[in-house]
């Protein structure tokens, strides 16, 4: 079954993660959502584990800003994530390489 709220999405991204695909990967990313679906998440991962929490992170490695209706829309696979991000709807601050990989760390969420 999908998600279809954000809190929910975000609860059960940590049985999605691949953590071969993050062998020695330390990060933060910080997801900052606006609108009816908005809040503030921040997602570690570390020593090949991923942890989610509600909240914002003092130092994050990556910040995405965008509205809550489409990181829904990107993370199920409603909306190409690249596209929105082209149309200027989500914006990245930090480390793109970290960015980009997220896919890869995740790769059953469509």
């Amino acid at each position: 079954m999908k998600p279809t709220s954000v809190p929910e999405f975000f609860r059960c991204l940590p049985q999605k993660f691949d953590a071969e695909a993050a062998e020695g990967l330390a990060a933060v990313y910080q997801f900052d959502l606006s609108g009816p679906q908005g809040g503030q998440y921040q997602m570690t991962i570390e020593d090949g584990i991923c942890a989610v929490n509600e909240g914002t992170h003092p130092n994050p490695n990556v910040v995405f800003s965008m509205s809550g209706e489409d990181c829904l829309g990107v993370l199920s696979g409603r909306l190409d994530g690249a596209s929105v991000f082209m149309s200027g709807r989500i914006r990245v601050a930090g480390d793109l390489g970290l960015a980009l990989q997220l896919k890869s760390l995740f790769p059953t969420v469509h």
